[in-house]
């Protein structure tokens, strides 16, 4: 798959000294989607806002359809939407309007047939007349949604999109987010819900003190950093773990019924059947036994604390 987005060595330094970008290098493929994680101040809304032109880079370059952004600006700026965190609209603009507006400050022909299907995936078909200050802030959401894709660009970018807002615009917006991606749009997406991420996207950046520490497919990196915990539960609760099983990694429940067991899911030998045996040989008996894997949560946790 071709890359839509090249980003080489991209860095941003602020006029007060702080270094928002170290040397950043990103492919992003076209018609895939890329959550990018990190904390508050990592890097991530700098890094958004470089790519659309926003933020001039202090070095390195980036490529949007094969186009530089600074040389070909008008260019690379048409292929991209971008939904800010903030919401900033007019207030005595009608909902139409403004986007239809949007859609001409990119020099696109009307098309009012495109707007009112657009409306009505975001549920704003009936709010079409009604002016901005009028309505409620996740409804100010789905119009930011609507002024992104107004132009259809080829590129959406969606800057923490769903914080503040209800479930169902959440959900609403993950439907329209997969209507996009198959018709071929590639979608970046910063997000403190971690769920999200782990729900639709294909690969997953972590990003954090302005460094990209890995950029991977979200199954690999889960398979590859991922840790397996297998929790057995006993029949009769025991005070403190057996002396014959502290070689192993294992943790008793506060009421002595179960025993968890935290293990690398890629060592050669896992070491269940050792540990199985162990009890045997202890005289417990074993009531169930169950395997969780570790979230994607977990390993954005442990990859920026090991990165502090």
């Amino acid at each position: 798959m071709s890359s839509i987005i090249s980003i080489v060595d991209l860095c941003k330094t602020y006029d007060s000294g702080h270094q928002a970008l170290k040397s950043v290098n990103l492919e992003i493929k076209k018609g895939e989607i890329l959550a990018l994680l990190g904390p508050n101040g990592a890097g991530k809304t700098t890094l958004i806002s470089t790519i659309c032109g926003l933020v001039s880079p202090t070095s390195g370059t980036v490529t949007v359809d094969g186009h530089d952004i600074i040389k070909d600006f008008r260019h690379t700026r048409s292929c991209i939407g971008l939904v800010p965190q903030e919401l900033s609209l007019g207030a005595f603009d009608k909902v139409w309007d403004t986007v239809s507006f949007s859609r001409g400050l990119f020099g696109k022909k009307p098309n009012p047939a495109y707007i009112e299907q657009l409306l009505k995936d975001l549920t704003l078909w009936d709010k079409k007349d009604s002016e901005l200050m009028r309505l409620s802030g996740g409804m100010k959401r789905r119009v930011l949604i609507a002024k992104a894709l107004s132009h259809e660009p080829s590129v959406l970018f969606l800057d923490e999109p769903t914080a503040g807002v209800d479930v169902e615009l959440r959900k609403d917006m993950w439907k329209i987010v997969d209507k996009l991606r198959d018709s071929g749009v590639t979608i970046i997406l910063t997000t403190h819900y971690i769920e999200e991420a782990e729900e639709i996207a294909d690969r997953v950046g972590v990003i954090t003190n302005g460094e990209l520490l890995l950029i991977e497919d979200k199954d690999t990196l889960m398979r590859k950093l991922g840790e397996k915990q297998m929790t057995i539960e006993l029949r009769e609760p025991i005070s403190a773990i057996p002396e014959n099983m502290s070689e192993y990694n294992l943790a008793l429940s506060a009421d002595g019924t179960a025993i968890t067991y935290t293990y690398d899911t890629h060592a050669e030998q896992t070491g269940i059947t050792a540990l199985l045996q162990a009890l045997n040989d202890a005289g417990l008996s074993l009531k169930d036994l169950k395997t969780t894997q570790s979230s994607l949560e977990d390993i954005f946790v442990k990859l920026v604390g090991d990165a502090a």
